[in-house]
């Protein structure tokens, strides 16, 4: 793969918007494919390039991957707290092959290179894999952090000539990725029409930054799927998901999964010896992002 670098501090401005009763068809459809195990009507072939994107921060590595041909809308994929690695790259590529030209970053660009953490031999359990699991999170859920990243990964996206710049933009987000779609989401109203947290960790908190509270600057449609032992940990944080985004009048669809936090990364490592990866449920929880993009990312 070639490797390529980019610096830029434009963005740019397109219209499209959905009626609420579109968006709920979309999505009710997303539900019945996804439940009979409907394929996708067509999959592209896809190009993989290694990228580096200049930041306010520094420099950000990251897989580009789109259609071998044509222009596309831009999807940004922020990953879970392992970072850009195979199987953060597999979910781009199979995104790509949907139709859109994916940016998938490396979280933790300010520490080091993808790949930063080990996961064959990482522990929940171990304390010293938490603290640097911490560390690392430190740097991109800083105040600010995210919304300068997400400013400079969608420039670079609309910059491409495998974008179609014209198109909004979507941003899906697995874990600690799901709280950096909603700061995305906000930091670049004018281009993000959709935005998708699966298993999202610290979407309400009691901190006055807590990423509930943006909806008032959010014009993207959303999808919230929430792990079920994440609903057990935080009852509350469900209803007050909706209450924001009513309130802001933000197009959301909120949902609780009965699977384990982590269910739509297959390379999550087993808790207690159990598998977390749900493959029936991370592809009903795909079918809902498909038609999510195909109605918003217009």
């Amino acid at each position: 793969m070639a490797d390529e670098t980019y610096d830029s501090d434009k963005s740019s401005v397109s219209p499209g918007d959905l009626s609420r009763r579109d968006f709920v068809a979309l999505s009710l459809a997303a539900g019945v494919a996804a439940a009979t195990g409907a394929a996708s009507a067509q999959e592209l072939p896809v190009t993989e390039t290694n990228v580096e994107v200049k930041t306010p921060d520094g420099t950000c590595d990251a897989a580009f991957i789109h259609p071998t041909t044509g222009s596309h809308p831009a999807v940004v994929v922020w990953p879970d707290a392992f970072g850009l690695r195979p199987a953060m790259r597999d979910i781009g590529k199979r995104m790509a092959a949907e139709g859109y030209s994916v940016l998938v970053p490396n979280p933790f660009y300010r520490v080091a290179k993808a790949p930063v953490l080990d996961m064959s031999s990482f522990s929940f359990q171990n304390q010293a894999d938490m603290k640097k699991l911490q560390n690392l999170m430190g740097g991109i859920n800083a105040d600010g952090a995210a919304e300068r990243d997400a400013v400079a990964f969608i420039a670079f996206l609309d910059a491409q000539r495998q974008v179609n710049a014209a198109k909004k933009v979507g941003s899906q987000g697995y874990c600690m990725g799901g709280a950096l779609v909603m700061r995305t989401a906000a930091a670049v109203s004018s281009r993000v029409g959709a935005g998708a947290s699966f298993h999202g960790g610290g979407l309400v908190t009691d901190r006055p930054n807590s990423p509930h509270l943006l909806a008032r600057q959010i014009k993207a449609q959303l999808y919230i799927g929430i792990a079920s032992n994440d609903d057990a940990r935080q009852p509350d944080a469900k209803d007050k998901l909706k209450e924001a985004f009513a309130a802001a009048k933000v197009r959301a669809e909120v949902e609780v999964y009965q699977s384990l936090h982590g269910w739509c990364v297959p390379d999550m490592p087993a808790e207690a010896g159990k598998p977390i990866y749900n493959r029936p449920d991370a592809e009903r929880a795909w079918g809902k992002l498909v038609a999510l993009y195909k109605a918003a990312l217009v």
